[in-house]
This record gives structure tokens, C-alpha cells and sequence, in this order.
């Protein structure tokens, strides 16, 4: 783990004295201080209703060039609070934003609809720490302040089976669109770090997402059943998938019925126990057209990975993934037909997933386990997979079968070790799009701030 704590140290700021007045650069007409409120940066004083008092106050600008509310030097305890529309939270690079302990600062939700239950408890769950729905044009940035979701205490309750609902998330956004995440530290979530739902038009960029390679479930960034997302420049070390691509459980996202498509994401990861990407499990709305590329994982369980199962319905096609640098790998590809957890008991058996048209090229993994564990669905193949251009070197001590191929079609060129005889070895070079997604020309807004 040293070579983590080299990337990281060379991440984080010195700290630098406070000041009490500060000004917007290029971003909002209109800008506030949170010590406006009442804040107090202490890293004890709760200051969730000088948060919500902020943005009550600066809300009403919207119409009139929007607001941005800057977090300056200090700990900033805080519970839950929803931000607004043409609204910009701005940390300064010696802000923490700590989050509170006590479940009374954390109002319940419902269950998302495409989910029916909670992922932890299936009464519900706990609103996250920065929230918002139906929202158009927001920003979440600093100059790499910090999020601590002081996860602890939520990761003893999870296994010690004490939790009431599931545990937040630090920073999520419903039904909202024109939204941007960008130059911050996220650490030690309670559970997933970054969940766009039901969103479109959302750019990700410039994040570091730190927690314990044994916490549970904390996720790096879970775009779900949204579509025209562009994830980059980011740096994630987690416990769980470093980005897991959803849209929705069994019944319940079949009949929600939103997909997550139109995806860009180039990162690092490094997460011993889960993958660089996962699409699924939770995929019944359907995903479509995902390019992955320029990725590189350490350490990291597996690369691509696709995770469904009878029950799941829907569709993964049109996935494209080229220029990943494996090092240090249990599997190089994986895919799961079987993975096996539900909701509750009303999922359909017969509604089976379609797996098609998976790509993978100019791949190259070092020190590598277990090439490939490619597992389909009886009856229900997956098909049109391809993978050219691929250099797998093995650890010292291999699987003695290193590509283990079930209920799968698709073609290979220029794989090494040899595929499985269900990839047709062809002179091929797998297919990855030409054009241009329109949230790669969507610009990242840079904000600022000055005392």
C-alpha cells in the first residue's frame, strides 16, 4: 500500500490560514459565506441548519445568475441538506465538511422506485449527505476540499446487522439535469460516495474517493438509470466497485424502465476486492453504449466486469472498452451470469437479460490470476463478444485453466494466453465508436474563490 500513500500525499494541500471574507470568481452573479449563517467550523457545533439557511437564502437568485455558497478553512460538522437549481458549493481547499454521526440528522426516504427496497434495510433509507431532485444546473466543486462521511460508525452498524434503513450516501442527485462533480476528496463514506439517479447531462471530473479496502459497499461513483454522463480525471481507492453502472432491480427497475446509456468514463482505480467498472448487478432498465477507455487499475480485483442474473430482464449492449492497464489482477475479464441477489421473492424467472455486443481492445494486464471467468445464462448466451489485442502476463502462480467460458459467443485476435474456444479467433479488431458523445463537448465550470 505505499505506492497509495505516494499517490495520495502528492493529492492533498498544505493547510493555509483562514479568512473571513471571501468573493466568487467566474461563477454565480451572487455569493454568500456560510459563516453568513450562523456556521461555525469547529469540527463539533452541528451546522446543518446553517446550511439549509444558506441555500433558502441564496435559492431565490436562480432566475437572476444563480448562487454559489463557499465553504472556507475549517471542520464543518453537518447532517443531510438538498441544494437548489442554479446553485454552486464551493469548498475551499482547508474545508472539511464532516458528516454527522447522529441519525437524527439524516431524514428517512422511501425507497428509490426502480429499486423497491433498500439495499441495506428494505424499510427505506437515510437521505445523503448533499442531496437534490429535480434540479437543473448545479456544481459541487472546490479546490480539493474535503467530504468525510466518517463512515465507521455506519460500516459497525451494517455488520453488526443494527441498521434501521439503508446508510446515506455523500452526494447524490435525482431527476436532475446539467449537473457537475468536480475537484474534491471524498472519504470514508457510509456506503456508495457519488450516485447521479435519474439524471442526464452530468459531468464527473477531477475527484479523489478514498475508504478502506475492506469497508462495505462504498462504491466510488454509481451512475444509475441516467443517461449522457462523462466520468474522468478521477482516482478512486474503494471497498466495493470502483464505478458500478446501474438502472434498477428486478420488477421493479423492469417497470421503471429507465436505462443508464450514453457513458464516458477514463480513471484509475484500485479496489483488491471488486472492479474497476461494473456494470450491474442492479440493471433492469437497461444499459447502453458505454466507453470505457484510458483506464488503469492496481491491485484491483477485475477489470470490466458484467453482473446479472435470471430475474434481472432488460439489456448490457454496445460496450466498448480500449487502453486499459491492468497490474496486479485477480481476472482480467469477467462476466456473471449468476449473481444471484433479489429484492424479495416477486421477481419474474423468465425475464432473462440480454448480453450483447461487448468489446474489448489494446489491453495490457500484468501479473494476472485468472484471464478470463466468463459465465453466461443456460439457454440465455451471451453473445457478440470481442476481444482483440490483448497481452496478458501471469502471476507465478497461475490457474492452471486460465479463460473458463460458459454460455458465451463472440470472437478473439491477438489474445494472449489463447481464449476459450467459444471466441472464434479471427483477424479482427474489435469495434470502438468514432463519433463524438455531446457531453464530451460540455465544458467543466471552474469556480473560485478569493479573500
Amino acid at each position: 500500500m505505499i505506492s497509495i500513500f505516494l499517490i495520495l500525499g502528492s493529492l492533498v494541500s498544505t493547510l493555509a490560514g483562514a479568512s473571513t471574507e471571501y468573493h466568487a470568481i467566474n461563477c454565480r452573479k451572487h455569493s454568500a459565506v456560510l459563516t453568513d449563517f450562523g456556521g461555525v467550523g469547529d469540527g463539533k457545533t452541528s451546522n446543518t441548519k446553517a446550511f439549509k439557511a444558506a441555500i433558502a437564502e441564496l435559492s431565490q437568485y436562480a432566475s437572476d445568475g444563480g448562487a454559489q455558497l463557499i465553504v472556507p478553512p475549517g471542520k464543518w460538522l453537518t447532517g443531510s441538506f438538498n441544494l437548489s437549481s442554479h446553485f454552486t458549493l464551493f469548498l475551499h481547499k482547508d474545508a472539511v465538511l464532516l458528516a454527522s454521526q447522529d441519525e437524527a440528522e439524516w431524514p428517512a426516504f422511501p425507497p428509490l422506485p426502480s429499486y423497491g427496497v433498500g439495499r441495506d434495510e428494505h424499510a427505506g433509507r437515510f437521505s445523503s449527505l448533499i442531496f437534490g431532485t429535480h434540479l437543473t444546473d448545479v456544481v459541487v466543486t472546490g479546490n480539493n476540499g474535503t467530504i468525510d462521511g466518517q463512515g465507521a460508525v455506519w460500516w459497525d452498524k451494517f455488520h453488526q446487522k443494527k441498521l434501521k434503513l439503508t446508510r446515506p450516501y455523500l452526494i447524490e442527485f435525482l431527476y436532475s439535469d446539467q449537473v457537475q462533480i468536480s475537484n474534491l476528496t471524498l472519504i470514508n463514506s457510509p456506503s456508495w460516495n457519488v450516485h447521479p439517479t435519474y439524471c442526464s447531462n452530468v459531468l464527473i471530473q477531477w475527484l479523489t474517493i478514498l475508504a478502506p479496502v475492506d469497508s462495505p459497499n462504498t462504491d466510488g461513483i454509481n451512475p444509475d438509470s441516467s443517461s449522457n454522463v462523462r466520468i474522468e480525471d478521477s482516482f478512486v481507492v474503494s471497498g466495493d466497485d470502483c464505478i458500478a453502472v446501474k438502472s434498477g432491480w428486478d420488477e421493479y427497475g423492469i417497470k421503471f424502465g429507465r436505462p443508464t446509456q450514453h457513458l464516458v468514463i477514463r480513471f484509475t482505480c484500485i479496489s483488491p476486492d471488486s472492479a474497476t467498472i461494473a456494470l450491474g448487478s442492479e440493471m433492469s432498465g437497461g444499459i447502453q453504449d458505454v466507453r470505457a477507455e484510458d483506464i488503469t487499475a492496481l491491485s484491483t480485483q477485475s477489470g470490466v466486469r458484467i453482473k446479472t442474473a435470471v430475474g434481472r430482464g432488460a439489456y448490457v449492449k454496445d460496450i466498448f472498452v480500449r487502453r486499459m492497464t491492468l497490474k496486479t489482477m485477480k481476472y482480467a475479464f469477467w462476466m456473471t451470469g449468476s449473481y444471484g441477489s433479489h429484492p424479495d421473492t416477486g421477481y419474474d424467472p423468465k425475464a432473462l437479460p440480454e448480453i450483447k455486443g461487448i468489446s474489448y481492445k489494446d489491453i495490457v494486464a500484468e501479473n494476472v490470476t485468472y484471464s478470463a471467468r466468463l459465465e453466461g445464462i443456460e439457454n440465455d448466451p451471451f453473445t457478440g463478444i470481442c476481444i482483440s489485442n490483448v497481452n496478458i502476463s501471469l502471476t507465478q502462480k497461475p490457474k492452471e485453466l486460465q479463460w473458463n467460458c460458459t454460455d458465451i459467443q463472440g470472437v478473439s485476435g491477438k489474445v494472449t494466453p489463447q481464449p476459450c474456444a467459444a471466441l472464434l479467433e479471427k483477424s479482427i479488431e474489435c469495434p470502438f465508436p468514432e463519433d463524438r458523445l455531446p457531453i464530451e463537448d460540455v465544458k467543466l465550470q471552474t469556480c473560485s474563490a478569493s479573500s
